[in-house]
């Protein structure tokens, strides 16, 4: 199917708003993320990782549960849990119950980076985020990308 063909597969709006979507989602993430380099604090992907730990119970999950909680492939999750180890934010721990799993447990050292890198993390959501959408706007757009991220098949009901 050509791409002209599959565009005709969707109407113009909700192609458009795909298209507006990924294009907010890249811009929002790209400016965070430079002021956050800039801020000389942790890049975001090494937020996403430390956050979900100190969130999880233990501040620990295991590496396949860590993969799926950051949305990364466990390839990808393992060369940044390299990268975080070595800087000393989280430790490997060994699963007693099956040899073959690890857990990714958050550290000192990763709990005081990830308290550092909060405040300018939390400035760049409200300034090219949150100052940019009403309180119904917020409502709204959680309910609808709650409604996207629900993965059950249209019509289906929840539970």
């Amino acid at each position: 199917m050509s791409p002209a063909e599959l565009e005709s597969e969707l109407d113009g709006p909700r192609l458009a708003a795909w298209r507006a979507f990924l294009v907010a989602h890249a811009r929002t993430v790209e400016a965070i993320e430079r002021e956050l380099a800039g801020a000389e604090t942790l890049p975001l992907s090494w937020y996403d990782v430390l956050i979900a730990l100190y969130e999880a119970p233990g501040r620990r999950l295991r590496m396949h549960q860590l993969a799926s909680a950051i949305l990364l492939s466990p390839s990808g999750l393992s060369r940044l849990v390299d990268r975080l180890e070595a800087r000393g934010f989280l430790e490997r721990q060994p699963c007693s119950e099956d040899r073959r799993c690890q857990f990714a447990a958050l550290t000192e050292d990763g709990l005081a980076a990830l308290e550092r890198a909060w405040p300018p993390y939390a400035a760049g959501i409200a300034r090219h985020f949150g100052e940019r959408l009403s309180d119904a706007d917020v409502e709204a757009l959680r309910d609808l990308l709650d409604r996207l991220a629900d993965r059950r098949p249209v019509g289906e009901p929840a539970g």
